[in-house]
């Protein structure tokens, strides 16, 4: 996912996306101990996503901290 994609959600999708992707990548993180992953790339694609949208959300936070000054 791209940024660009990211700042076109609302916060309330972002952080829904968040929450999904975590639990995603719990499962992920079981089959790997498993030994059941099929494609391992997958786990950092999938962290880095979600650190996107983390970053897009503290962003947007601190617009709005300091738009009230």
């Amino acid at each position: 996912m791209k940024a660009l994609e990211i700042r076109k959600m609302t916060n309330e999708e972002i952080e829904a996306k968040i929450k999904e992707g975590k639990s995603e990548l719990l499962n992920m993180r079981m089959q790997s101990a498993r030994g059941a992953l099929e494609k391992p790339h997958k786990i950092s694609a999938l962290k880095k996503d979600i650190a996107r949208m983390m970053t897009v959300l503290k962003e947007r936070e601190l617009e709005n901290m300091g738009g009230n000054k």
